[in-house]
């Protein structure tokens, strides 16, 4: 197999939350596959950083402070990475949000508002405005950042209806943008040890609890996610589009089997 075909040589990235965990790690993967990569975040400070440690990998790199909820503010974001480098040639819907933990009973609407505005509206924007770039160019590759919560109901009420909602975003962008070569995928985590989710691991009462959910029986890191997207971003899956990947370590398919060996 020509192996060439997961590299990023030549290409250009932004990821969106890429200031920690997850959008780090991709970014990361990314700038060690070759490619320029622009992350965006709401506060610079935290996404300076990031981009010093791409540039030190030898590829180019942005950082943008931008709220994926705001129109404006992605419109400003796609400019600037195509006036910097002429293409986007992989957009990752990354960044998210979950400020509530509790039951749906009790939730409020600012709640419901702030996680489908910055899960699912946001998503949908930047995407529409990359993919009029993507189709100019002939192509791209679209990742989504949902999440197993996605899949299977959890206590997550809110948070696990916006990513249901972002699975199907992608099926449906899909469907409809295969035609001009742009691909669209979604990757589901599980729980990984991120800020976003240290309400179901930071304990160690819960994080025994989390690990021994999963077939592997432990808690992933970013970097267990950041090899799926090089796969996605890459040509090596070109034929893939409408798919939503699971990475958990084995959480939907449940803890190991024990036959009292």
């Amino acid at each position: 197999m020509d192996l060439s075909r997961f590299s990023l040589e030549g290409k250009n990235a932004l990821v969106t939350g890429g200031s920690r965990g997850i959008g780090r790690a991709i970014a990361l993967a990314f700038a060690d596959a070759g490619a320029n990569v622009a992350i965006s975040g709401r506060k610079l400070p935290d996404l300076e950083p990031v981009a010093e440690e791409l540039k030190k990998k030898g590829v180019q790199s942005l950082a943008v402070a931008s709220h994926v909820a705001k129109l404006e503010e992605s419109k400003a974001l796609v400019e600037k990475v195509k006036g910097e480098w002429g293409r986007i040639d992989v957009l990752v819907n990354n960044a998210g949000t979950n400020p509530y933990y509790g039951p749906m009973l009790e939730a409020e609407e600012w709640a419901w508002d702030v996680t489908m505005n910055v899960n699912l509206k946001g998503p949908f924007l930047l995407s529409r405005l990359v993919a009029r770039l993507m189709k100019e160019q002939g192509g791209g590759s679209i990742i989504n950042t949902a999440s197993i919560a996605g899949i299977v109901a959890s206590e997550l009420g809110i948070y696990s209806v916006t990513k249901a909602g972002l699975i199907m975003l992608t099926r449906v962008l899909a469907k409809e943008w295969g035609q001009y070569k742009i691909r669209v995928n979604a990757i589901a985590p599980g729980v990984i040890k991120t800020r976003l989710s240290e309400a179901l691991w930071k304990e160690p009462a819960k994080e025994k609890l989390a690990a021994k959910s999963k077939a592997l029986g432990y808690i992933g890191v970013p970097e267990d996610v950041a090899g799926t997207a090089l796969f996605l971003a890459s040509d090596a899956s070109s034929y893939i589009t409408g798919e939503v990947i699971l990475v958990d370590g084995g959480e939907f398919v449940g803890p190991a089997l024990d036959y009292g060996k």
